[in-house]
C-alpha cells in the first residue's frame, strides 16, 4: 500500500494528512496541524517563514514517525504571496497579502498597463493585493536590486525541502501575470511594468516529481489551494462551487476563459485548475466571522456564536466585499460604520455578517449565469463553512439553489488526488 502526504496550508492554519487508496476510496488520516497568521513587523503585516519550514519539517517527521514509508509529498497555500531571493538568500520581511502597501502602487501599475487591458491579457479580476501590484512595491522601494528568484509561497517550501525551484501553474494564475490563452507569464506585461524577466520562467503543471526530501518524493500538486479544493469536491456533472475558508471563492468550470467586459466589470477571474479554467470570484469569508469573534467574544466556540447568530432579529447585510473590511483595526467598528450604528448585540453582528457572506453569493451566482449563459440547479459546498448548518441555509435563500454541503477536506483531497493520479516525471 502507497502512502501519500498533503501539507495544506492556510492563512490561520496548517495541516499533514496522510492518504492512501483503500478498497477504491481514499482514507486519510491527520498527523500534525499547526498555527499560522501574519504578524506585525514595523508597521508591515508579514509572515514568517522560519516558523511555517520549521513546522512543514516537524509534520513531515509526525508523519513518518507513524507511516515510515511515504511514496510523496506535496504543498499547497493560499495565492498571491511570495518570496523573493539573491541568489540563495531570502528578501525579507515576505510580505502578507492584507498589508496596506499596494494603496499607492496600484495606479502607478494601471498607469503602465490598464485594468482592461491586463484583464483581457491575463482574465484575473481585480484585487489589490494580487502579485502584480506588490510586486510594483519592491520594484519602487529598491528590493528589486540584485533579485534572482521569486518563489510563491507553497514553491518557496517545497524548495526549501528538495533544493529545486519551480513554479506551478495553479499558483501562477494568481498573480496577474500570467497570460490566459497561453498559459505562460506574459512577456508585454512584464516589459511594460519593468520587471526582471528571469524572475518568471516557464511554468510546471501539476504532478510533476520536483525532488526528493527525506526519501519521499517532492511533487507538485495544484498548489493554489482553491485549485486543489476544486479537484478534490466529487461533483457529479458540471455545477457552480463555493470553497469556504477565511476567503470564500465561488466558481464553476469552463473549457475555455471568458474575459469579455460583463466578466471583468463583476471583477470574474479566470484561474488555472488541472486540464479546465475556473472561472470564480473572489468573496469576503470566515474573516468576518472569525475577527468579529476575536473581537467581541474570543472565548465563544462557533457553536454558540452560531446559536447567538440565530436568535438575532437583525436583517442588515453589507457588501462583504468592501475595502474597509480587509484588514480594519477594528472588525466591529467597520460593520458600524457600514451599517450605521444598528447593531446592538453580539449576536447581531455575527447575524450580519452571515447574511453579508451570503447575499454576496447570491449576488456572485446570478453575475456567473449571466456571464456564462447557463442557469444551474446545484451548488456544491465545501471548506469550513460547509460545517454550519446556519449559513448553509441562507445560502440557499439568497442563491435559489439547492446547496449541497459537503463538510469534506477538499483541498486536502484535491492534493492527494493529484499525487496518486499523476505520472511521475522529472523537470
Amino acid at each position: 500500500m502507497r502512502y501519500y502526504l498533503a501539507i495544506d496550508i492556510g492563512a490561520s492554519s496548517g495541516r499533514h494528512i496522510v492518504g492512501w487508496r483503500q478498497d477504491s476510496t481514499v482514507q486519510t488520516r491527520e498527523v500534525y496541524r499547526f498555527p499560522n497568521g501574519m504578524r506585525a513587523e514595523e508597521n508591515r503585516l508579514t509572515w514568517d517563514i522560519e516558523a511555517l519550514l520549521t513546522h512543514v519539517k516537524q509534520g513531515i517527521a509526525a508523519a513518518k514517525a507513524v507511516f515510515p514509508e511515504i511514496h510523496s509529498l506535496s504543498i499547497d497555500t493560499w495565492g498571491v504571496d511570495y518570496v523573493l531571493f539573491r541568489g540563495e538568500q531570502e528578501v525579507l520581511p515576505v510580505y502578507a497579502y492584507r498589508d496596506s502597501r499596494t494603496e499607492e502602487t496600484v495606479p502607478l501599475v494601471h498607469g503602465a498597463m490598464d485594468f482592461p487591458a491586463l484583464y483581457a491579457r491575463t482574465g484575473c479580476q481585480f484585487q489589490p493585493f494580487n502579485t502584480v501590484y506588490q510586486l510594483y512595491c519592491d520594484k519602487i522601494s529598491g528590493r528589486l536590486e540584485g533579485v534572482t528568484d521569486l518563489l510563491m509561497m507553497p514553491e518557496y517550501l517545497m524548495y526549501k525541502l528538495c533544493g529545486r525551484k519551480a513554479r506551478e501553474y495553479t499558483n501562477a494564475t494568481t498573480t496577474g501575470m500570467v497570460n490566459v490563452r497561453t498559459g505562460e507569464f506574459d512577456g508585454e506585461i512584464l516589459q511594460a511594468l519593468g520587471y526582471p524577466a528571469q524572475l518568471f520562467p516557464k511554468l510546471s503543471r501539476p504532478g510533476t516529481v520536483i525532488g526528493e526530501y527525506d526519501g519521499i518524493k517532492v511533487m507538485l500538486c495544484a498548489t493554489h489551494d482553491t485549485a486543489s479544493a476544486v479537484e478534490g469536491i466529487p461533483m457529479e456533472g458540471n455545477h457552480p462551487y463555493i470553497s469556504s475558508g477565511t476567503w470564500s471563492l465561488l466558481g464553476v468550470k469552463t473549457a475555455s476563459p471568458i474575459t469579455d467586459e460583463k466578466s471583468r466589470e463583476a471583477n470574474y477571474s479566470n484561474e488555472g485548475g488541472v486540464g479546465y479554467h475556473r472561472y470564480q470570484k473572489n468573496i469576503m469569508g470566515m474573516w468576518l466571522v472569525n475577527e468579529l469573534r476575536r473581537e467581541l467574544c474570543p472565548g465563544t466556540d462557533f457553536a454558540e456564536i452560531v446559536r447567538l447568530a440565530e436568535a438575532s432579529t437583525c436583517d442588515a447585510a453589507v457588501d462583504a466585499n468592501a475595502p474597509e473590511l480587509l484588514a480594519p483595526e477594528s472588525m466591529k467598528a467597520a460593520f458600524d460604520a457600514l451599517t450605521g450604528n444598528t447593531l446592538r448585540t453580539t449576536g447581531d453582528y455575527f447575524c450580519c455578517a452571515y447574511r453579508s457572506i451570503a447575499a454576496s453569493y447570491g449576488q456572485a451566482i446570478r453575475e456567473l449565469e449571466a456571464n456564462t449563459a447557463q442557469t444551474y440547479e446545484k451548488l456544491y459546498l465545501v471548506g469550513g463553512g460547509a460545517k454550519n448548518t446556519y449559513l448553509n441555509r441562507l445560502v440557499g435563500q439568497y442563491t435559489g439553489k439547492e446547496v449541497i454541503a459537503l463538510p469534506i477536506e477538499a483541498t486536502v483531497l484535491g492534493n492527494l488526488k493529484i499525487q496518486m493520479e499523476c505520472d511521475d516525471h522529472v523537470l
